[in-house]
């Protein structure tokens, strides 16, 4: 018995939950996938996984035996790859914050390819929370807080942000210049998905942050509409630099309160923490790191 190839197959059964999932993932027969569980637990001498017509569930062995199997095949690829000196391999499942993405990952993602050849690229785009063991993902990208203790990473940049508004709302309203003036004003209020609640403004004073509810004309759940509401007129907003600079130097955003600038926005990294890094996975981060430290 191939005991490593059993170990992948049952490794990625377990973090899929499903047979179906995984045969796609591996590109082998769901059949196959079938028969090498069940020789590779009756060498085992014990049961890995419990089928059910609609899911699978890891056994108490099956819960002990992935996470050894996890560490052991990281281990297994990285002496390969240190003893036959080849570069890091195979299929790597990455997750993006849509706007990171378009600006800074994938404008750059030639230069990885050319760089890992033998890495092949899975992407998705997402501004959610990602189940990464369910959804078979190996990393994400993510900007702001991030609070999921279940996930460890590297945080790789922390991105400028402003306060603005269209010319138009800051003819018929006035421009803020305290933050006392913001009870007088409307915002375009960003909700989060998790909560239901819009985020408060923030605001670095003498060093502090400094949080502001500002009364909502709209609020919006997606970051493309987000700022296209603030051009339309309908109210302010804080969103990173990056994503503004064309619309402030066409002038149709203005920014107000730069004495008072929002807190810089953390980009991280993440994976899962009970998983050993993989060496594509950390070439990867790395090579990321690298991409926002360039500026």
């Amino acid at each position: 018995m191939d005991q490593v190839r059993a170990m992948k197959i049952f490794v990625r059964i377990f973090e899929r939950s499903s047979f179906t999932q995984a045969a796609e993932d591996l590109g082998m027969p769901r059949a196959t996938l079938t028969h090498t569980l069940n020789q590779f637990e009756a060498w085992l001498g014990t049961r890995l996984l419990e089928r059910s017509t609609r899911r699978v569930r890891p056994t108490l062995d099956g819960q002990a035996y992935y996470a050894r199997c996890v560490q052991l095949l990281a281990e297994l690829e990285e002496a390969e790859l240190a003893f036959r000196q080849v570069a890091p391999k195979g299929r790597l499942r990455v997750d993006l914050h849509g706007s990171l993405a378009s600006y800074f990952v994938v404008p750059a993602l030639p230069e990885f390819m050319a760089r890992y050849p033998d890495i092949e690229l899975s992407l998705s785009e997402a501004d959610r929370f990602v189940d990464l063991i369910e959804e078979g993902v190996d990393c994400v990208v993510r900007a702001g807080n991030l609070g999921d203790s279940s996930l460890i990473g590297r945080r790789v940049a922390n991105l400028p942000q402003v306060t603005c508004a269209s010319p138009g709302y800051l003819r018929l309203h006035g421009e803020p210049k305290t933050l006392a003036d913001l009870q007088g004003h409307k915002a375009v209020n960003y909700v989060s998905r998790a909560s239901g609640k819009a985020f408060p403004f923030e605001f670095m004073v003498d060093g502090d942050v400094v949080e502001v509810q500002v009364p909502g004309a709209i609020s919006v759940f997606g970051t493309q509409i987000y700022a296209a509401s603030a051009i339309a007129g309908l109210g302010l907003f804080q969103v990173p630099r990056y994503r503004v600079a064309l619309p402030i130097e066409q002038g149709l955003l203005r920014e107000v309160l730069p004495q008072f600038a929002p807190p810089p926005m953390p980009v991280s990294v993440l994976y899962p923490q009970n998983r050993h890094m993989a060496p594509r996975v950390r070439v990867f981060v790395d090579w990321v790191a690298e991409v926002f430290g360039r500026g």
